[in-house]
C-alpha cells in the first residue's frame, strides 16, 4: 500500500469504528432502526472524531497508538460532552460501556495493524 493512502484509510476506519460503535448501541437498546436515528446517536461522536483529526498528533502518524488515544480521548470527550447538553443527561453506565467500546474499536484496528506491519517487514518499494 503506497504510504499516502494511510491518512485517508485511518480516517475512514475511525469513522467506520464510530458508526459502528453507534449501530450496535442502538440495536443492543432495541432503538428503531432508521437512518436519522443512527446519525443522531452518532454525530457527537462523530464530532468529537473530527476534532480529533484537525489535531497535528493525529495528522502526523494516524495509525498509531498515540492517534488512537487522541482520537478515542476527543470522540468520547467531546461525544459525552454534546450527549450531555443535548439529552441533559448522561448515565455512568453508559459512558463506562461507551468508552470500552470505543477503546476496543479506536485502538483495536490501530493494534492489528501494527501487528500485520512487524510480521510483514521491510518492504521494498515497487517499480511501476
Amino acid at each position: 500500500m503506497h504510504p499516502s493512502r494511510i491518512p485517508a484509510l485511518a480516517l475512514a476506519a475511525d469513522l467506520v469504528a464510530v458508526v459502528v460503535f453507534a449501530a450496535v448501541g442502538r440495536i443492543s437498546h432495541a432503538e428503531s432502526d432508521s437512518l436519522v436515528g443512527l446519525a443522531g446517536t452518532a454525530l457527537p461522536f462523530l464530532i468529537g472524531a473530527g476534532v480529533a483529526w484537525a489535531t497535528p498528533w493525529v495528522r502526523a502518524s494516524p495509525a498509531s497508538l498515540w492517534a488512537g488515544a487522541v482520537v478515542l480521548a476527543c470522540t468520547a470527550g467531546i461525544g459525552f460532552a454534546l450527549r450531555l447538553g443535548f439529552l441533559g443527561r448522561l448515565p455512568m453506565s453508559f459512558a463506562v460501556v461507551a468508552l470500552v467500546s470505543l477503546a476496543v474499536l479506536l485502538l483495536g484496528w490501530r493494534g492489528l495493524s501494527g501487528v500485520v506491519a512487524r510480521l510483514r517487514g521491510p518492504r521494498e518499494p515497487s517499480h511501476g
